[in-house]
């Protein structure tokens, strides 16, 4: 099938519920959501091992079972779980992302974040109506999504990513130009989508990243800052969004934003100052705030 084109959507049986399996992608044990619908995943699982040399079992599925690119965890992230799932998750109407610090919220009435996490019996009313769900806009306001990748990381994934689309997917670069000039965007790599969207984003998604790295090739780069894929792929799903809005076949009004509940206190100060070392001053991010 060719990158960026996909087969009609299927429609969902209306005479049952819509089945729906959200993936939590983690590499450590950490608590997990209860509900259901919910699918912990240990990414990067390939070749891990515990203090006496054993496979590392964390007690969840592994994401180098079965059709896998788990060995590409280190720069792919939590995507070597997004493909996981898009290839052996064949029984769900809908597939979904989340991080094991970082979840969909419908409601924030707790203390506890856990409590605060999006249920199965939240979302289920909801599906049908809404074919793609995402995080509520990330918003900059002194940047655009490109300028603050520049001075984060390098501009450089970014303009060989648009040679690519240029290459691969032309009719996406105007989406592309045009999501570079925003100051906002649907960011961590969080989403659920019907089970049709799936298909047509990853084919898409990992034609684009497969391209990147034949143009990137080798580079000497820092742990942290080797993560590329994962944070570029964060803002191009904001451009195969917007394509299929412009284009029809995804119409705005079946996107539903959601809000997002993270699990652990965030150092705002080490944010601000971090971001401001980068943009006048040159200092790449170099770790997780």
């Amino acid at each position: 099938m060719k990158p960026g084109r996909f087969r009609p959507a299927g429609k969902v049986n209306r005479m049952r519920k819509p089945s729906v399996i959200i993936l939590v992608a983690s590499h450590k044990k950490y608590r997990m959501p209860e509900d259901a619908i919910y699918l912990p995943l240990h990414v990067g699982a390939q070749g891990k091992t515990d203090p006496e040399g054993k496979p590392l079992d964390l007690g969840w599925t592994r994401d180098d079972t079965g059709d896998n690119i788990s060995s590409l965890n280190p720069s792919y992230c939590e995507l070597t779980g997004l493909y996981w799932g898009w290839k052996n998750l064949q029984q769900a109407d809908y597939i979904g992302l989340v991080h094991y610090r970082r979840h969909f919220c419908r409601e924030r009435k707790s203390r506890d974040p856990f409590a605060n996490i999006l249920t199965g019996e939240q979302l289920r009313p909801l599906l049908g109506r809404y074919w793609v769900f995402v995080p509520k806009k990330r918003r900059y306001f002194i940047e655009t999504l490109y300028s603050h990748y520049a001075h984060t990381h390098y501009a450089e994934h970014l303009d060989k990513t648009r040679e690519v689309i240029a290459e691969r997917c032309p009719e996406y670069l105007p989406s592309f130009d045009r999501i570079m000039h925003r100051r906002y965007g649907y960011m961590f790599n969080m989403m659920i989508m019907r089970r049709d969207f799936v298909d047509a984003y990853c084919t898409w998604l990992f034609d684009v990243l497969t391209g990147l790295s034949e143009k990137i090739g080798d580079t000497e780069l820092s742990f942290y800052q080797g993560r590329y894929f994962g944070r570029v792929s964060e803002i191009i799903l904001n451009v195969w969004l917007d394509h299929q809005i412009t284009k029809g076949a995804i119409p705005e009004k079946r996107i539903c934003e959601l809000h997002t509940v993270y699990t652990e206190k965030i150092s705002w100060y080490k944010k601000v100052v971090s971001f401001l070392r980068a943009k006048y001053f040159g200092e790449k991010y170099q770790n997780s705030f």
